[in-house]
């Protein structure tokens, strides 16, 4: 690899933080969509190694949900289910090494990639995985609390009595309305501190904090442009678990990908 090639590589070890605080810009509809283009560019140009991420969070989602109902927890399955893209930002982080990578016209193969995911665990990734499973877990525990409260007198034995119960009765609807608020409400918080941080810190040496900070000073610059590509992102993924979470092979990371080049018109680089 060439010296101009290594330069550009994200530091593997901790580093003294930067305090400089990076400059945003407005995003607009046709950001979007030229994001939307070079995602899709990028997967096309490494469709196999693109799709191996997807397929390994689709398999991960399956064994997921199967384990719930052989522990016989089948009231999680459904809130499991739908607060699984959730996490999808960390999931993408190799997505977004690559185009980071074919930006830069380098050239990698797979243990480039995974060495610089599993050097992640040493920078400041590890604290935004911890805000994204802390966010799960939220989704999680108000689903069992809203549970509790709303169908406290209903029974379901087995996963077709519980989709009776929850889509066919007063409580059950009352359930899903409440669900659906917290959950897009949930969401958005997620999405506004992730989706320019994730891709930031992988190619930064910027502290979680100060990503965080950032992602959302994006998304309040542009709400309306943002936050309608948010919907668009969860319509697609919810969309992706229906034929049992396959279509995820082909949809996270076209939006992995999106996310990277979405990341770069956002934050312009240090050096312009």
């Amino acid at each position: 690899m060439t010296p101009e090639a290594t330069k550009s590589t994200p530091p593997n070890a901790p580093l003294p933080r930067r305090n400089s605080i990076p400059e945003i810009r407005k995003v607009t509809g046709d950001d979007i969509a030229a994001a939307l283009k070079a995602g899709f560019s990028d997967f096309l140009a490494r469709p196999i190694m693109s799709g191996f991420f997807g397929l390994f969070y689709a398999v991960f989602g399956i064994l997921f949900v199967w384990a719930l109902v052989w522990l016989g927890k089948i009231w999680m399955v459904i809130p499991a289910v739908v607060g699984f893209p959730l996490v999808a930002p960390f999931a993408a982080a190799g997505l977004y090494e690559m185009s980071r990578r074919m930006h830069k016209d380098e050239s990698f193969g797979w243990s480039e990639i995974l060495v610089v995911m599993a050097n992640q665990r040493k920078r400041e990734m590890g604290w935004m995985a911890f805000v994204t499973l802390f966010v799960f877990w939220v989704w999680m525990y108000q689903v069992r609390l809203w549970l509790a409260l709303v169908l406290q007198n209903a029974s379901f034995s087995d996963f077709g009595g519980f989709l009776t119960t929850v889509f066919f009765t007063p409580q059950g609807w009352t359930f899903l309305a409440i669900g659906t608020c917290v959950g897009v409400a949930l969401s958005a918080a997620l999405f506004t501190v992730t989706v320019i941080a994730m891709p930031m810190l992988l190619e930064r040496e910027i502290d979680f904090v100060s990503a965080m900070l950032t992602s959302v000073r994006v998304v309040t610059e542009s709400p309306r442009v943002m936050l309608t590509w948010a919907a668009i992102i969860s319509i697609i993924m919810m969309v992706s678990l229906i034929p049992a979470f396959l279509g995820l092979i082909f949809t996270l990371p076209i939006l992995g990908h999106t996310t990277w080049h979405l990341y770069k018109r956002a934050v312009p680089s240090a050096t312009g």
